[in-house]
């Protein structure tokens, strides 16, 4: 085979998942510890300045920046699954080796690890949004399709995050991670609407992939769904198509060569 050939199918990708779920259950706080960052971020700015900050677009700041910490947990949950471990397992723990002595091949590793940066995600999400919901922050009956929308984000993120990770050679290369993520989740309208920002750099924000995940949030809590949030949708997933194309070539070549 060639190293650059995509294998034809995969079959065994939930293996893997099962290995690590079985890796994580004795430490298990590790996955769930991710949930609180935005969570802190909800209470001190959404709840705490949002009393000094008054309403943002008719509604009240708690409202505005709730959609946008659950994309945010949504990408932190899958890019850090798509990058930091699967660097480990790929360049330092030669994990991945070990596994292709089994059936499991280089596309069974790409999709395994995907699925389980989606869980991880839906998981940070889902405790996120029962507690805004509690709150009184979601505003509309679309609101419950907000959930399986995360779904999409955490796929997006998952699968660059995961291309990524091949082209990484060591670990300060993750500073090129923290570089792209810390200006997105401050700049993609998480904590005030894109009308605050010159033209100009309203261009470039629109071309942010957590823009596209919060605008796509925001219109479901909210309820104003439209045109928009399918072409929201759809980078998301064009994002996460693209994504795993690359990851799972890179795989092949890493892995087979």
């Amino acid at each position: 085979m060639s190293a650059f050939a995509l294998p034809r199918r995969t079959t065994r990708a939930h293996l893997l998942f099962e290995r690590n779920l079985m890796v994580y259950r004795r430490t298990w706080l590790t996955i769930v510890s991710g949930f609180f960052e935005p969570l802190f971020y909800l209470f001190s700015l959404g709840i705490g300045l949002g009393h000094f900050v008054g309403h943002v677009n008719g509604v009240s700041y708690a409202a505005f920046i709730a959609p946008a910490l659950l994309a945010s947990s949504a990408m932190n949950g899958a890019v850090y699954d798509s990058t930091i471990n699967v660097f480990w397992k790929l360049r330092i723990g030669r994990v991945y080796d070990a596994m292709l002595v089994t059936p499991v091949g280089p596309n069974d590793v790409a999709m395994g690890e995907v699925g389980w940066a989606l869980f991880r995600g839906l998981l940070y999400s889902t405790g996120f949004i029962i507690t805004a919901a509690a709150l009184g922050l979601l505003h509309s009956w679309w609101g419950l399709l907000a959930l399986p929308s995360t779904i999409v984000i955490g796929f997006g993120f998952a699968g660059i995050g995961m291309a990524a990770a091949t082209f990484m050679r060591s670990w300060q290369d993750f500073d090129l991670i923290q570089l792209v993520q810390l200006p997105m989740f401050l700049f993609s309208t998480t904590f005030y609407p894109l009308s605050v920002y010159p033209a100009a750099v309203q261009w470039i924000v629109r071309f942010s992939p957590l823009y596209h995940a919060i605008e796509l949030i925001r219109s479901l809590t909210l309820g104003t769904v439209g045109a928009a949030s399918l072409v929201h949708l759809g980078y998301l997933v064009l994002l996460g198509t693209a994504g795993m194309a690359v990851a799972r070539r890179r795989m092949a070549g890493l892995l087979l060569s």
